[in-house]
């Protein structure tokens, strides 16, 4: 796995042994940062569920201001501070249930990236806890990887837009 763009463009990243982990592919990677690219510069970005961290890294490469990272393995966050090292970035990194994290942020964020477990169910469970929390900003964008299209609510955010990438489906929400 590589940095596609920004800073630390082209530069190789620490990844999982085995196939119990499933990273977001380059090519959903890079259409996501597309279509995000004008919205990352200065952002705050939550990366929930964050494995290896390539999400948060891309956008932490392309100027975000802040990227918070979440996930419960502490396999996954050992990857990740690995990544972080190779980097010489800094970031917020969490072990906690997304529930916990999430009922417990004292900020607020302009893109918030969900990549649970496929059928797990927490995606939905997820954008309910931040529109209940106010987690997203006013034009603020969250985004939800999963294996099939999205059928739920998102109460107090509007989805605008859906695409898939492989076996990816990547949602789009606004907070209006």
């Amino acid at each position: 796995m590589r940095i596609i763009g920004g800073k630390f463009r082209g530069r190789a990243l620490a990844a999982f042994k085995g196939r119990e982990i499933r990273p977001t592919s380059d090519r959903a990677r890079e259409a996501l940062f597309n279509i995000l690219a004008p919205e990352i510069a200065g952002a705050n970005v939550l990366d929930l569920f964050c494995g290896s961290g390539g999400i948060g890294l891309e956008a932490l490469s392309r100027g975000a201001d802040l990227v918070v990272f979440n996930d419960v393995s502490e396999e996954s966050l050992a990857v990740l501070r690995k990544n972080l090292a190779l980097l010489r970035a800094e970031a917020q990194v969490h072990r906690q249930d997304f529930r916990v994290l999430l009922s417990s942020l004292r900020i607020t964020f302009d893109i918030i990236y969900i990549d649970p477990p496929y059928k797990s169910g927490y995606g939905a469970e997820a954008l309910r806890l931040i529109a209940e929390r106010g987690l997203l900003n006013a034009g603020g964008v969250a985004v939800l990887e999963s294996d099939a299209p999205f059928a739920g609510e998102a109460e107090g955010l509007v989805k605008y837009d859906e695409r898939r990438y492989g076996i990816a489906y990547l949602t789009f929400f606004e907070n209006r």
